[in-house]
């Protein structure tokens, strides 16, 4: 599968011009089946199919656990890639209540959902305190870079990092789309069995990120990027550590339900005065 190819560039300056080229991030349709019913054509990386499958049907609740994806068949069409998923006997039902053939780009993670009242779906339970220092999260950050091949190849993708308390990087995936990245890590993490303390993007934080991290069972979900008000409500609601904004200088800590991140006396002072 590949995830980048090299395209013909011309680059301006005020001086003139100059023949280049470009490496460019690959984005293809991936039409997901489950059980022979077309359930979504997603826009993304063709890179780590398997994993973002079994990601998918976990993050979409059609399966519980990486062992429900039966069997999963990946091979490229004369459109496009298509990946055939095979889900366990107990999970066929789910496919037939929630599916619709939809068309979905880069920016839509909640495929298979047919009316707002579906938004609110089960969670497998309440994450965990974090055990995560202060300068493990931003270890973690500084090391990013260093898992990101593919962007800094092209620059067009957002990468998705599952790192222990300590702050090292344990897995990371990479794709066009924020919510393809977040699935392929998922879905990698479940089938290694592999556990992660929490979760680093580099995207913004929305309502569908942070269901798909409550539904990874990490402990916390970092962002470099701002969230919205209903990744917030849903963070809290749920007591998901969550954390926006994050830079090599500072941090801000959005839902913090296990009081692991408390300021200091000086900082709590200032932040009543700013308040008042």
């Amino acid at each position: 599968m590949t995830s980048s190819r090299v395209a013909p560039a011309t680059t301006l300056r005020p001086e003139g011009t100059a023949p280049g080229e470009r490496m460019l991030a690959v984005e293809a349709p991936v039409a997901v089946e489950v059980d022979g019913l077309g359930y979504a054509v997603m826009m993304m990386t063709p890179a780590d199919l398997p994993a973002f499958a079994t990601g998918f049907m976990l993050t979409e609740r059609l399966a519980d656990v990486a062992a429900d994806v039966a069997d999963i068949d990946v091979f490229e069409g004369a459109a496009g890639w298509i990946v055939r998923v095979t889900l366990a006997e107990r999970c066929r039902g789910r496919i037939h209540d929630r599916v619709r053939h939809r068309t979905s780009d880069t920016s839509c993670g909640l495929c298979g959902i047919a009316g707002l009242e579906q938004l609110r779906r089960p969670m497998p339970g309440r994450p965990p305190a974090p055990r995560t220092t202060r300068d493990a999260l931003f270890a973690a950050l500084a090391s990013l870079r260093d898992h990101q091949a593919l962007n800094r190849a092209t620059g067009a993708v957002h990468a998705a990092a599952a790192c222990d308390a300590d702050g090292r990087i344990v897995a990371a995936c990479e794709d066009v789309g924020r919510h393809n990245a977040l699935d392929k890590l998922i879905g990698t993490l479940a089938l290694a069995g592999t556990p992660a303390d929490f979760i680093l993007v580099t995207s913004r934080l929305s309502f569908e990120m942070v269901d798909k991290a409550l539904v990874g069972g990490v402990a916390m979900l970092v962002g470099v990027s701002a969230p919205t008000t209903l990744a917030v409500e849903h963070a809290r609601e749920h007591g998901l550590t969550l954390v926006a904004l994050a830079r090599s200088d500072a941090m801000l800590v959005m839902d913090d339900p296990h009081g692991c991140y408390p300021l200091a006396a000086a900082e709590r002072d200032s932040a009543h005065q700013r308040s008042g």
